[in-house]
């Protein structure tokens, strides 16, 4: 009995030694904790969001590329005039001048 009685005051005064330095012990800063933790998510925010932007860069870059290889490899449109007429017809253009009256002599 002398030996479970020692081991429970033993245990005891281990428990009330930890509690006690857990208590007096030097106290963390919380505060520049959660701001050291809230500047990481942010950078970590940033850095996402500016991968996006990258990568969105990159797709635009892509596209325009694209657009420009193909209206490199489009031929060329025929011009207004050509377009406008029917195939086989012929246009006429008719000039008319007009007749400037001279003022009469004093």
């Amino acid at each position: 009995m002398t030996t479970k009685i020692l081991r429970s005051f033993l245990i005891a005064g281990v428990a009330v030694s930890a509690l006690s330095l857990a208590a007096c012990g030097p106290k963390t800063d919380t505060a520049a904790d959660a701001n050291a933790s809230k500047a990481a998510q942010d950078a970590a925010a940033s850095a996402s969001t500016a991968q996006d932007a990258s990568a969105n860069a990159a797709t635009a870059a892509a596209d325009a590329n694209k657009a420009a290889a193909d209206a490199a490899a489009t031929p060329a449109a025929p011009d207004a005039t050509t377009a406008a007429e029917a195939p086989g017809t012929t246009t006429t253009t008719t000039t008319t001048t007009e007749k400037k009256t001279e003022p009469a002599a004093h």
